[in-house]
Formats: structure tokens, C-alpha cells, sequence
């Protein structure tokens, strides 16, 4: 059994820790924000996951080198656009502690993906992405799951398979880590987009469409941007993408209904509670498709929705009625 740190208590952060508390581990959680700090040590219980009980093993702290000092593996839960200041938080309490990155979504500001975040800001240390099909509130309740652990070193690979895997948590490995995690940032858009033609009234059909030109999409930029094209049909591509698209757990999903349904970005945060991912990674991706020079109709197209005023259902006419292509 481990010591490990897990930076951040939002659902994600919590249902791992959860997880690998259940398995026996010694488990320290860094919070930013004192009432969620509170909540799993004094009521055992996390606001985002309603009607989980947080085990006995995990304590919380908002001093974030403490968290981190005895730990033998760091679980980094941050949102996206957190997760380089938070490493530059702990990174010189570090020793040679692998880092897991748990968080999916791109760097805005840079159009990095968070690999390169941390490396740039680790050099020299282990890295590892944690991705894949696995919704909170599901792996909180030890539903079963499958999800890739992306690296270039083996001994990491090794360590996170044999931390997190039993019977409720499948851990397949993978080398291209940039495949790993532009499937869990990118479908973040699609999923969104989902959600705007579930609260327009789209049928089956339409959302067959989306995931699948979508995947194109999601596969045309990785490939452009180092990755190989078939990472992005396995469990952290189109598997991350189906249960994604359909499912309520998705806060992107949730928050494309709520635009659908005529809310700003700004009133859609508040009304989800949580990061809304998709928002930063539809402008990181629109800026890569530009300085790729690639063709990314549907990332184009929520673009405009958001930051330009189109309109959902002008958006679906848009798309339809594209000029005549071959599939493939």
C-alpha cells in the first residue's frame, strides 16, 4: 500500500481518492478551498458527489507541500488552466515522486497540452496521463471502468496499473501520451456540442453524426499535433467520447444544453457549479486548427456559437449544408 497525494477535491479528485482509499492506501488530498477541506474531514462527504460516504482513510489540507511531502505518487485533479501554477505550488517539495495528470483539457494560454505543462515545469521527473471513459460519480460507487494510464517511461506504466486496478478499475497502458490526452481534452468540445443538439431537439441520427465527425476531427488534430490515429479509437478517444455525448454525469454536455437553451457562457458556469472544460478547449482548438491549417468544421462552428452569436439551429444548417466531400 501507498502514501499518495491527490491535488484537488473536486469529483474527480475525490472519487480517486476514494478508489485507491477502498483498495488500503494512505491517501492526502490538497484542497484550495477551506468548506471542501472541511466537508471530507469532519462530515466525510464531498458536495459535487451527493450521497458518498468519503472513507476513513483520506484526510484533507490546504497546505499543499505537507500534502505532498511523505507521498510516494502525486494525482494531479486540477482544471486545466490550474494546472501549471498548482505544479509551481508543490514542485520544489517534490523528490522522485512520479506526477499523474488526471486533469483533461489543453493550456489556453499556450496551446499546450498538459504533458508538456508539466514537464516544462518538472523536468526531469516521471509524468504520467490518466484518461479515459470514467465519469466521477460512477467510479465513486465502484462501477466498473476501464481507463488508459499514457507514458513514456515503463515504471511509471507499472506503478499506476498496480495502484489502481481490481476489479472495478481496468488500467490499460499506452506510449503515446500525446494521443492519451488530446482524446480526453478534445472530446470535451463534441460532448458540448451534444448537449446543444439535445436541448435544440436533435434525434438519434444527429447524434450519430456528431460523435462520428467528430472523431474525425478529434483524430485530424492529434495526428497534426504528434499523436498516432489509432489511440484515438480506443478507451481515451471514442470511448471517453460516447460516454461523453450521452450521458447526464457530462457537466460539458450539461452546459451545451444550457447555451442551447439561450444562457451565456458566464450564467452556464454558475448553473453548473464546476470548470466547464469545453469552453477553454474550443478556443485552444480552434487556435491550433488556424496553426495547423486544418479543416475542423465542427470546432469551427461552436466557436461561433459561443463567441460569435450563431445561432444553434443556423449552426446545424451551416454544417448540413457544407459542400459535397468523400468520407474518407
Amino acid at each position: 500500500m501507498k502514501k499518495v497525494a491527490v491535488i484537488g477535491t473536486g469529483s474527480w479528485g475525490v472519487a480517486l481518492a476514494t478508489h485507491l482509499a477502498n483498495l488500503g492506501n494512505e491517501i492526502k488530498m490538497w484542497s484550495f478551498n477551506e468548506e471542501e477541506a472541511r466537508l471530507i474531514n469532519e462530515e466525510r462527504s464531498c458536495k459535487f458527489l451527493p450521497g458518498l460516504k468519503v472513507p476513513d482513510g483520506i484526510v484533507a489540507d490546504t497546505d499543499i507541500k505537507q500534502v505532498v511531502k511523505d507521498a510516494e505518487i502525486i494525482i494531479h485533479v486540477t482544471p486545466s488552466r490550474f494546472v501549471r501554477s498548482t505544479i509551481q505550488q508543490y514542485k520544489d517539495a517534490l523528490k522522485d515522486q512520479p506526477v499523474i495528470i488526471c486533469s483533461k483539457g489543453l493550456e489556453n494560454t499556450s496551446l499546450k497540452t498538459l504533458s508538456q505543462v508539466a514537464e516544462e515545469e518538472l523536468p526531469g521527473k516521471r509524468i504520467g496521463i490518466f484518461s479515459g471513459p470514467s465519469h466521477a460519480e460512477e467510479v465513486s460507487f465502484a462501477i466498473p471502468t476501464a481507463i488508459v494510464i499514457g507514458s513514456k517511461d515503463d515504471t511509471v506504466i507499472e506503478e499506476v496499473q498496480s495502484l489502481f486496478m481490481n476489479e472495478n478499475l481496468r488500467v490499460y497502458a499506452s506510449h503515446d501520451v500525446k494521443g492519451v490526452e488530446l482524446g480526453g481534452a478534445l472530446k470535451n468540445i463534441i460532448a458540448f456540442c451534444a448537449g446543444i443538439a439535445a436541448e435544440i431537439g436533435m434525434g438519434d441520427n444527429t447524434f450519430a453524426a456528431l460523435i462520428t465527425r467528430g472523431l474525425v476531427e478529434i483524430s485530424r488534430l492529434g495526428e497534426a499535433m504528434g499523436a498516432q490515429k489509432e489511440t484515438f479509437y480506443g478507451l481515451s478517444g471514442l470511448g471517453d467520447l460516447i460516454v461523453t455525448c450521452l450521458s447526464e454525469h457530462s457537466r460539458n454536455r450539461r452546459a451545451g444544453k444550457l447555451i442551447g437553451r439561450g444562457l451565456s457562457v458566464e450564467e452556464a458556469q454558475r448553473e453548473i457549479g464546476m470548470t466547464i472544460e469545453s469552453v477553454d478547449n474550443i478556443e485552444a482548438a480552434y487556435q491550433l486548427a488556424k496553426q495547423y491549417q486544418i479543416e475542423l468544421p465542427i470546432v469551427n462552428t461552436v466557436y461561433d456559437i459561443l463567441f460569435h452569436g450563431l445561432k444553434p439551429e443556423e449552426a446545424v444548417k451551416r454544417l448540413m449544408t457544407r459542400e459535397k466531400k468523400f468520407e474518407n
